[in-house]
């Protein structure tokens, strides 16, 4: 069977597959999940287009690995074929662990355990069944490989991730401000003293770049809508959780009910090697199910709470620059109970506040670098003239507080 094939992508074409082992892992179960992971989670219910996934985004994130080392290899930069592969393969699996609706439920079915540290188990256990071939890509991808400038390209401010994800959610959202020159940043990048360096002459596009990141995060990531409509369901699945602990039997997958019953360690999914394949079969419809059947579960909260997200009655959410005080929280919950015939504990999960931050590139981050005509390596934010990326340094926090918008205030 050939398995050099050439996959369609709407972004940028035809994505060449170079061998038989990325052909076998991209056709492999655990990266075939992905496949129902919408890469935005709920955004969807902000832009209507923003229904592709974690797929699409794995193999674009490979295109542009290959765009990268074919272009490292032509200025004279020495990659041998292992290196290569092992690459490709990282970044392909860079987000293999990621929980149902991507970010949203991360830390309510996996609390205090990363999507990057099941990512790593996951390459993990690949490694087991491909007779230790991804070895290199997991030192790639933790970080651990002496030639720093691999281990950049897959995590650092200036990484392949990025260029993927800003240009794809671009594509599918219609924000236009996203999209960027991932083409002419690949062009210029080069390496020196064994770390990634952008060319003087790409500044422009560099800033470009982490311009687009902060419109993207404010418009589309964190947009009040999304933050609305993902507390939403983070406040379902918790009463879920709640109502199973307490004793209920809820019908849903046997696997959602083993997250939500109890609570896991790294270390629990290191050392059962069950609870990580129960990981691996959930997916967004696990979720959707459970919310269906929330409906018919004989519980008020979870009955209105489904009906609101399945018919985007979505809560309304107030943002600002300071924190809200306990006192508007709690008259919330009053208005809630009163309004929605619920008891204050319960009223809580109608109710959501945080906070929420951003800044389009960190100082104390892995910075990224240009090479000037002089030889001089310089921090982006030394190297420009331009005033906006000294601005993108600074850390933006708002905070948030979210309640059904059919209440009557």
């Amino acid at each position: 069977m050939n398995k050099k094939k050439i996959i369609n992508d709407p972004v940028y074409g035809f994505i060449n597959i170079p061998n038989e082992l990325i052909y076998d892992i991209i056709d492999h179960p655990f990266l075939q999940r992905l496949r129902r992971i919408k890469q935005l989670g709920l955004t969807d219910y902000v832009y209507p287009g923003a229904l592709h996934t974690r797929f699409h985004h794995a193999l674009g994130a490979m295109h542009l690995m290959k765009e990268t080392l074919d272009n490292l290899r032509e200025k004279g930069i020495e990659i041998d074929d292992d290196e290569y592969t092992a690459a490709l393969l990282a970044i392909l699996l860079h987000d293999i662990g990621h929980a149902p609706f991507s970010h949203a439920l991360e830390q309510v079915l996996a609390p205090g355990v990363p999507h990057e540290q099941i990512s790593s188990l996951i390459m993990e256990e690949l490694n087991r069944q491909y007779n230790g071939a991804l070895d290199l890509a997991l030192k790639m991808f933790n970080s651990q490989y002496e030639r720093k400038f691999f281990n950049q390209l897959i995590a650092s401010q200036l990484d392949i991730d990025r260029l993927d994800y800003l240009n794809r959610d671009s594509f599918f959202t219609g924000v236009s401000e996203g999209k960027i020159g991932s083409e002419r940043i690949i062009k210029l990048l080069t390496v020196v003293n064994n770390e990634i360096i952008v060319e003087e002459k790409g500044i422009y596009s560099i800033e470009n770049f982490l311009s687009a990141r902060r419109l993207m995060y404010w418009q589309v990531y964190l947009h009040k809508t999304t933050i609305g409509v993902e507390k939403m369901l983070i406040q379902l699945v918790s009463r879920m959780r709640h109502l199973i602990q307490n004793g209920a039997e809820l019908h849903f997958s046997p696997e959602l009910n083993s997250f939500l019953s109890g609570q896991f360690s790294e270390e629990d999914f290191k050392r059962d090697k069950n609870l990580l394949a129960a990981y691996l079969s959930l997916d967004d419809y696990d979720i959707l199910y459970a919310v269906k059947q929330g409906l018919h579960s004989g519980d008020n909260v979870l009955k209105q709470l489904g009906e609101m997200l399945l018919e985007r009655k979505l809560f309304k959410v107030k943002l600002q620059e300071s924190p809200f005080n306990v006192g508007e929280i709690t008259s919330l919950k009053e208005k809630v109970s009163a309004q929605l015939k619920v008891n204050m504990e319960e009223a809580g999960f109608f109710v959501s506040s945080g906070e929420i931050s951003n800044a389009a590139y960190l100082i104390g981050g892995k910075k990224i670098k240009v090479l000037k005509k002089s030889g001089e390596i310089v921090d982006v934010a030394v190297a420009s003239d331009l005033p906006n990326i000294k601005a993108m340094r600074k850390i933006v926090k708002k905070f948030y507080l979210s309640w059904p918008k059919i209440l009557t205030l």
